[in-house]
């Protein structure tokens, strides 16, 4: 028997105006019910037929007042970008938690985008510094953007963004897209990646995740107390920055711990079980407090519930706009 599916390419999702804030509220409210142990939220699994992409089946029902599941098949490959490619591409898929059918089909690109920036300013909003005016963005792309557009939201006393790329004319790139979004920043394009990190109350890297990391900062280029933000996995930041510092926060401890235990990623110092501070859920749900002094890091790889709940508030603003079309399945 065929029923009614809502389909949205990205240009549908972006014609809604989903806002930076509405984002953020559904990623947090996601993470707390995880916290309380409403959510069912496996290690995201995935294949990887060329060096350092991956392709991931990211399945996820978030329970409690939201009720609703889905699974997002997303690929990652950094050819892309000399591709004119997008580095992210894959479709997201929300079902009816009664019946078990298909509700909505949609892109997953401005999804993930935005999700990712979306928690990266959760995390800001509990472990950095509210005062923070200092910060630094080391790798320029579309994650890079976001984050800042995330920041925003929670650190509104930012006035120099601090920028590092190793393709230089990714500044430029940067600063065209973002100065409108941040109109009385002072953005600093720096020579060397220790050159931007030095003075920055709060340090986020973007960079590609690579199975073989370059690790190109240290503890020794931050300041004391500084909040580090990595969307990259381990790409970036030294095994002295996670390790050795105030607190270690991950997105999901089950799956940071999953992932290290496959032996690829989070080796070679970087947290263990007994080092993590705590996990996202665990610090929204009470269960944990926010740190706000010392050097801190929240390292998110990325949730499915994030996904559901970003997916929970497309269709829901699609369905009042009518957007999209409709197929039979």
């Amino acid at each position: 028997m065929a029923y009614d599916v809502r389909f949205l390419s990205q240009a549908d999702v972006e014609s809604l105006g989903i806002t930076m804030r509405e984002v953020m509220d559904h990623v947090e409210i996601g993470w707390r019910l995880n916290g309380e142990n409403k959510v069912e939220l496996p290690a995201k699994i995935g294949v990887h037929p060329k060096p350092d992409c991956y392709m991931h089946a990211m399945p996820c029902w978030v329970g409690g007042e939201v009720d609703m599941a889905g699974i997002k098949w997303v690929a990652g490959f950094p050819s892309n970008l000399q591709r004119k490619l997008p580095y992210n591409n894959g479709v997201f898929i929300l079902n009816d938690v009664d019946t078990g059918v298909v509700k909505a089909i949609m892109d997953c690109n401005w999804m993930t985008t935005w999700r990712t920036g979306a928690a990266a300013g959760v995390g800001a909003k509990y472990f950095a510094d509210p005062n923070a005016e200092v910060v630094a963005i080391v790798a320029l792309g579309t994650i890079g953007r976001i984050t800042l557009r995330a920041f925003k939201e929670v650190l509104p006393k930012i006035k120099t963004v601090k920028l590092y790329d190793p393709i230089p004319e990714q500044a430029d790139r940067f600063i065209e897209a973002m100065k409108g979004v941040c109109p009385n920043v002072e953005f600093v394009v720096c020579r060397d990646v220790k050159k931007a990190c030095e003075d920055a109350d709060v340090v986020t890297t973007c960079a590609p995740i690579l199975d073989k990391p370059q690790r190109t900062i240290t503890a020794d280029m931050l300041k004391t107390d500084v909040f580090c933000m990595t969307s990259d996995y381990d790409s970036t930041f030294s095994a002295d920055v996670v390790n050795k510092g105030k607190a270690f926060v991950c997105d999901s401890r089950n799956q940071y711990l999953w992932t290290q235990e496959h032996g690829i990623f989070f080796q070679n110092g970087y947290p263990l079980a007994d080092e993590i501070y705590a996990d996202m859920g665990e610090v929204l749900s009470g269960k944990a407090a926010p740190v706000r002094e010392g050097r801190r890091t929240c390292l998110f790889m990325g949730v499915a519930s994030h996904d559901v709940m970003t997916a929970k508030l497309i269709l829901e603003k699609a369905n009042k706009k009518n957007a999209g079309t409709m197929l039979k399945l």
